[in-house]
């Protein structure tokens, strides 16, 4: 225990070059009053944007939600915790960086949300077989050296639903990288694996998951709102963007640089 928070790491995780520098890069937050509040405070579209991939990571399972139980896996400050805390769950927030656990918790405190933190590796967490409800995760599985790795765990703890929310492998990802719209490597260290859905929904398939939902979708945004962003969330602006990147989804989301897939235990 560290201040309060279980830190439940087994030793090979704690001497793993690799997950000793992903927690180290998030221990040091430059501005942790930003990552406790994210999206609160932010420009409404980035916000919006934000909210959006969360809201998609819940169709289908909606609910499943309220009163029950959800580990966050690579949950970082917690923001993917309120959300599903403000769907009526109770949530297990977990992350390698102590510093980010803690800010979840802070997190939680703040907004009076039913948020339990826990320093655990997404590879091996520390919880029994079939112990939670649902497990999910956003934009996390991407850090780790073999995503499916995080995806088989995930499985072996949720009794109910998984959802995997990460970047997609991306014909117009691989372009914006070639010409430096969007990046290989994170300043974590780690080399963002982006994710085929096909790949997920089979490894979910055989450790006994239906796929209830699999989408494509498109939608880039910094850690921080850009210029961009900021000026598309002017209040005669939000709300036609909002409807363009909609409509946008509805048309060419099979192509988008985002996934969002949902399964049930059988």
């Amino acid at each position: 225990m560290v201040d309060g928070i279980p830190v439940l790491l087994p030793p090979a995780s704690r001497s793993d070059p690799h997950k000793r520098e992903q927690a180290e890069h998030h221990d040091a937050e430059t501005d942790p009053e930003y990552e406790v509040r994210r999206p609160h405070g932010t420009p409404s579209l980035f916000g919006w944007m934000l909210v959006e991939k969360l809201r998609r990571g819940t169709v289908g399972l909606d609910g499943l939600l309220p009163g029950g139980s959800v580990v966050t896996v690579c949950g970082g400050s917690g923001m993917d915790a309120e959300f599903l805390a403000r769907c009526g769950a109770r949530v297990i927030a977990t992350d390698i960086s102590l510093a980010a656990v803690t800010r979840a918790r802070e997190r939680g405190r703040r907004y009076n949300l039913d948020i339990t933190p826990m320093v655990a590796d997404a590879e091996r967490l520390p919880l029994l077989d079939r112990s939670v409800d649902i497990a999910f995760v956003h934009d996390g599985l991407h850090h780790l050296r073999e995503p499916l790795d995080g995806v088989d765990e995930m499985a072996r703890v949720a009794s109910t639903a998984v959802s995997v929310n990460e970047p997609a492998r991306a014909g117009l990802t691989d372009a914006a990288v070639r010409v430096g719209l969007a990046f290989e490597w994170e300043e974590a260290g780690n080399r963002i694996a982006r994710m085929d859905p096909d790949a997920i929904t089979g490894r979910l398939g055989s450790r006994g998951f239906r796929t209830v939902d699999s989408q494509r979708y498109g939608m880039y945004h910094g850690h921080v709102a850009g210029r961009i962003a900021r000026g598309l969330s002017r209040e005669r602006l939000v709300g036609p963007s909002t409807t363009a990147l909609r409509e946008v989804n509805r048309i060419a989301g099979a192509l988008g640089n985002k996934l969002a897939v949902k399964a049930v235990r059988i």
